[in-house]
């Protein structure tokens, strides 16, 4: 990836948006996955083939790790980024450009961040897994029906829909929060993953409502991506992606 130095400005200026920024970012963003087709496909379909290989083996996990999937997907969607970037420049698109990122003065950085991801990722899985055990015990269920009708017909069922909800949104919050713009301004300037980081924070505490309802539309895009047999994020997981770079571009002050 070439691209001319540029120094980092000691305070990243953070912009004032609204609910026509999330609407115009999005509709970027499907922009950008219809001129961009192949390489979404090629990428997108490894998640959901993933997860249901690896909830077929972990079904108590299946929910978990449903939701959980938004806590991983800015790191996962780091590729798309690099292709919003791309054609917005005017430059090459095709698939193969998303090893570029690979060469970006920032991997490192991207990486660090991505691990901290992860580590968000298992922390939520394990709080799930372990308030799971701690109304039903060790025993799994013996099929995604009876898991169902665990959950909505018994007392501990809803104990954990409840409990479950609110342990999720705190580290939704925390992953939002940490990771809103940062992939995106990693790609785009060479700050550091500290930089990168407190920006992202600084774009939701100025923007709390907008910032919340964003963090619904992806929940929500995702979860219509699952119920369509995980085949549907195919479509969500580009979408949200290219829509995120966007959505930076809205945020954050370029450099004049």
């Amino acid at each position: 990836m070439t691209r001319s130095p540029e120094p980092a400005p000691a305070l990243i200026t953070i912009r004032k948006i609204g609910l026509a920024d999330l609407k115009d970012s999005l509709a970027k963003g499907v922009d950008d996955f219809l001129a961009m087709p192949t390489f979404h496909v090629f990428l997108a379909l490894t998640y959901p083939i993933a997860l249901i290989w690896f909830t077929g083996y972990a079904l108590p996990l299946l929910f978990p790790l449903t939701a959980g999937f938004a806590l991983v997907g800015p790191f996962a969607g780091i590729g798309l980024y690099e292709m919003s970037r791309r054609r917005e420049l005017g430059l090459d698109t095709s698939w193969g450009h998303v090893l570029d990122v690979v060469r970006s003065r920032s991997i490192l950085s991207i990486l660090s961040l991505g691990l901290l991801l992860l580590v968000i990722f298992m922390s939520w899985v394990f709080a799930a897994q372990s308030l799971f055990m701690s109304l039903f015990g060790t025993a799994p269920p013996k099929s995604f029906i009876a898991l169902v009708t665990t959950i909505i017909a018994t007392p501990e069922g809803w104990t954990l829909l409840g409990l479950g909800s609110a342990i999720g949104f705190v580290f939704a919050v925390v992953a939002l929060s940490i990771s809103a713009v940062s992939f995106p301004l990693l790609l785009d300037r060479d700050v550091g993953a500290l930089v990168a980081v407190q920006t992202s924070v600084r774009s939701v505490l100025t923007n709390p409502f907008t910032m919340a309802v964003w963090g619904l539309i992806i929940a929500a895009v995702l979860a219509a991506g699952f119920l369509i047999l995980f085949v549907g994020l195919a479509v969500a997981v580009p979408i949200l992606a290219h829509a995120s770079w966007h959505l930076y571009r809205r945020v954050v002050e370029p450099i004049s």
